[in-house]
């Protein structure tokens, strides 16, 4: 690989390839001794740095010196890439690197010299002031080609003066005068011609704009003026030099990245790239691998549109580099594997295509060759067998790269839709109705006369015409989606109410409007569940999880959402109000995530369950962890402090809304221990309770604790020991038996679990037990008097209560003998072992078991419809109330 025959050898062979490498070969005769010796290298930056230095170190011998170094790299580039010794990361790497370095050199030269004679320029506050060189485009990504001009915007951190003793300037005439000067030392033509085409048309009102702005300048742009293409193109935008380059991204990002999930960026380069194809049909560039249909162009605005879409909640998202975006775009499951296979693949050939086109004459072109002589030169360059065959490989590539951009920004709306009279003439009432009740609305009239009142409201009425456009063109499709439900006129009821609520925000609309799919997904969630459908209109931003048919494939991975989530808690360390925030919009996400599950009939009860339990688990730990770090005021690092959780949380039975059950506990002799940790008990229940943009967590009962709320919020661990032996009601023994550790410390949670255990295993008189668990079930039904003709699952005779005090009875009598039954395993599990022990009939216990899983699977489905009250009728489960009465009785002798 080092011998400088192989190298001279692989010269001769590839100077037939492009005329510009033989002609600067021959030349300059140095640059083939070069070239022979050092083929083999890359030409990397620190060697342009070496070669500046050496060649262009003052103003006088800038210019020869930038362009000496460009010949040199640009003929090691060719040749290395032509002999297949380089690959395209190699060359779009060097021509950035080239582009770095020369920018930057010449910046520090031009900039020295006028400082000497006008001073160094300074804020007002004195700081010192410099050219901050922005690249944009394929330079701003480091994927410049190697013909390319480069799109550069001059920017300055702060307005001032410079400090010169003779005639002063301020910040912005001096950085006007050194942009321009740096514009000629890199563009003028001289006789040995130019290092890089410069294009500055992307600055702050393009050729009619200052050629610098302040930082203030730009900002104030961006709010005031701002494009959507403008956007685009700063996605890639990067400082190339300037030590306050760094600053630029808290000005940048808030305009190129939204807060919110941004569809409605395709629309916005829908329209640039129609603009594009228009002039590529006008200017006849049919065969422009970079504009032309399934060119370079199409691939990246792929890439980019996504990150307009996503990056403002993604910060992965906000990189540069065209394949790593597709890369990351593929694992969040954006774009499908294949997909970025072939865009990817796609990618590369168009690049070293385009390549291989410019090393003819180091021209900027994209066009493919007329002559046969180049076109021979070129497909021999691509190791083709043929030109005939170049072009086949081609247009598949092309053919890929347009299916795709045609999924990605095809226009739904184009052939408008069948049903838009309906909405259009629903304030006629009739017409409306007649065609409503042939789609199947049992009530047509009252849907009609809501869809009037929407279009004659004062919402309505005030929508900005691109809004309004939007909701005219999705409102037809949720009539027709909606007609497709069992349940049509709940569906579009429900559906119009999400509509509405999201009709301020243009991206969910655009998100509807732009993937037909997620509307039907919409249709098929709100016709099934009204609680699903208030949840989707109070968290619009789940939207988007409709788009990923993979989230009703997967189980959730708790671990790595557990350590993901702590990351971006800790990322954003100390903004407490964007902590909160992003944890209830990533517990809002899981459960939504579920929600979508358990509609399509992929969980049972008892795993949701499951599911949601850990999932609070998780939330509680990491708000503790977060709270704790807070607090001014800490004796030690870590809290001995631990969640325990009582009621659904503890036996792991949580519903969507279900309120947490839970009391604190402490196990530290420090004397500032029970002030610290009741700091940390207040402030960990407010942040889980309190209402923010994102939403809430969870509401929460504090009331288990020891002495109720007439007791201590927080209890230590020895406290509770004695409160539970000495104190404690049997009422509050029964609680204890699905009670668990949830969060903290787990010294803690163990030391709870000995004592949970001591208290369950305590020898009781089983007479007396039984007449306080009946007392106490006999208040309960008297406090949940059902006066309707319908079975209450939860509280009336043989429903879910009984059920729960059959169990708790069981293991407070039992488990002095019986250790099995001390274990927090559910309901379902402690019958079956009870059974199993001979305390309860075996096939009775089974009953019983599946009873309990018919109610809270009945139970379950009218939460999900905001029933009021779990209430079915009688009837329907009279096997289930007559098993569970039966097993009461011979539990407790009574009916």
């Amino acid at each position: 690989m080092n011998d400088p025959t192989d190298n001279a050898a692989r010269l001769e062979a590839v100077l037939p390839l492009s005329r510009f490498l033989a002609r600067l070969v021959a030349s300059r005769p140095e640059i083939g001794e070069s070239l022979r010796a050092s083929l083999h290298l890359p030409f990397g930056a620190q060697a342009m740095r070496e070669a500046l230095a050496a060649e262009a170190g003052d103003e006088a011998a800038l210019r020869t010196g930038l362009r000496r170094l460009r010949a040199r790299v640009m003929a090691r580039l060719v040749a290395r890439d032509l002999a297949r010794l380089a690959d395209l990361a190699e060359v779009t790497e060097t021509m950035s690197a080239l582009a770095d370095e020369t920018v930057a050199h010449a910046a520090s030269v031009l900039g020295a010299a006028l400082a000497a004679r006008h001073g160094t320029p300074r804020s007002a506050a004195g700081e010192a002031q410099e050219l901050i060189v922005v690249g944009m485009g394929k330079l701003g990504g480091r994927e410049l080609n190697v013909s390319s001009d480069i799109d550069l915007i001059f920017l300055y951190a702060e307005d001032g003066e410079t400090d010169g003793d003779g005639a002063r300037l301020s910040n912005f005439d001096f950085f006007t005068r050194l942009g321009r000067q740096l514009i000629g030392a890199l563009a003028e033509m001289t006789g040995d011609g130019q290092v890089f085409r410069v294009d500055m048309r992307l600055r702050p009102n393009g050729d009619s704009g200052p050629l610098v702005a302040s930082f203030e300048m730009l900002e104030n742009y961006f709010i005031t003026q701002g494009r959507e293409w403008e956007r685009y193109a700063w996605i890639k935008a990067r400082p190339m030099c300037g030590t306050r380059g760094g600053d630029l991204a808290s000005v940048a990002r808030p305009f190129v990245f939204r807060k919110y999930l941004d569809y409605g960026a395709i629309n916005a380069m829908r329209e640039l790239h129609a603009q594009i194809r228009r002039e590529v049909a006008r200017r006849e560039m049919i065969d422009n691998i970079k504009l032309g249909p399934g060119g370079i162009r199409e691939i990246e605005f792929i890439a980019q549109v996504f990150q307009l879409i996503r990056g403002g909640r993604d910060k992965a998202l906000q990189i540069r580099p065209t394949l790593p975006v597709l890369a990351r775009l593929g694992e969040r499951g954006i774009l499908d594997d294949a997909t970025v296979r072939e865009l990817a693949a796609a990618y590369r050939f168009l690049r070293n295509l385009e390549h291989r086109l410019q090393y003819l004459d180091d021209a900027q072109t994209h066009t493919l060759p007329t002559g046969p002589e180049d076109q021979a030169l070129v497909a021999r360059a691509m190791g083709a067998a043929s030109y005939g065959a170049l072009l086949e490989e081609l247009d598949d590539h092309r053919a890929n790269v347009s299916r795709h951009f045609e999924a990605v920004f095809a226009d739904p709306n184009r052939q408008g839709h069948e049903l838009a009279a309906v909405w259009q003439s629903c304030d006629n009432g009739g017409e409306a109705a007649q065609e409503l009740a042939r789609l199947g609305y049992a009530e047509a009239g009252a849907a009609a006369r809501r869809l009037a009142g929407i279009r004659s409201g004062n919402r309505y009425q005030q929508m900005p015409a691109g809004i309004r456009e939007r909701f005219d063109a999705l409102v037809p499709r949720l009539i027709e989606a909606a007609a497709e439900r069992p349940n049509p006129d709940e569906t579009l009821a429900r559906g119009l109410d999400l509509l509405e609520a999201i009709s301020r925000r243009a991206a969910y609309l655009a998100l509807l409007q732009q993937y037909p799919q997620a509307l039907q997904k919409v249709a098929q969630l709100v016709g099934a569940s009204s609680w699903a459908a208030g949840y989707l209109t109070r968290h619009p931003v789940r939207l988007d999880e409709l788009l990923d048919a993979r989230l009703l494939e997967s189980a959730p991975d708790w671990a790595a959402f557990r350590a993901q989530l702590g990351q971006d808690l800790d990322g954003h360390e100390p903004d407490t109000e964007r902590q909160m925030d992003l944890m209830r919009e990533a517990h809002h996400a899981q459960v939504f995530r579920l929600l979508l599950q358990d509609l399509e009939g992929l969980l049972s009860v008892e795993k949701l369950s499951d599911h949601l339990s850990e999932l609070a688990d998780i939330m509680l730990d990491l708000t503790l962890k977060l709270v704790w770090r807070k607090l001014l005021k800490r004796h030690c690092e870590a809290p001995r402090f631990a969640v325990i959780a009582y009621g659904k949380l503890g036996g792991k039975e949580l519903g969507y809304a279900s309120d947490l059950d839970i009391i604190f506990l402490y196990d530290d002799d420090h004397p500032d221990a029970p002030e610290t940790y009741a700091k940390l008990a207040i402030r960990l229940n407010t942040w889980i309770s309190s209402a923010t943009p994102a939403g809430t967590l969870f509401q929460t009962d504090l009331r288990l604790r020891p002495n109720g709320e007439a007791g201590l919020l927080v209890s230590s661990l020895e406290a509770f020991r004695q409160y539970q032996t000495e104190s404690a009601w049997v009422w509050e023994h029964q609680a204890l038996t699905r009670a668990r550790f949830s969060a903290g410390d787990a010294g803690i949670g163990r030391a709870f679990e000995a004592i949970r255990i001591a208290v369950l295993r305590q020898s009781r008189d089983l007479d007396a037990l039984k007449r306080e668990v009946i007392a106490m079930r006999e208040k309960m039904a008297d406090a949940h008097a059902n006066k309707s003709e319908l079975f209450d699952l939860k509280h009336d005779r043989g429903g879910l209560i009984d059920v729960e005090f059959i169990v708790q009875y069981l293991v407070l009598g039992h488990a002095h003998a019986h250790a099995q039954l001390t274990g927090n395993l559910g309901n379902l599990a402690l019958l079956k072992i009870a059974a199993g022990l001979g305390l309860i009939p075996a096939d009775l216990a089974e009953q019983v078991r599946e009873a309990y899983r018919r109610y809270r699977k009945l139970q379950h489905g009218l939460r999900l419809n905001d029933a009021a009250y779990a209430r079915v009728p009688r009837e329907t489960a009279q096997a289930e109330i007559d098993s569970v009465r039966e097993l009461w009785k011979g539990v407790f002798g009574v009916a």
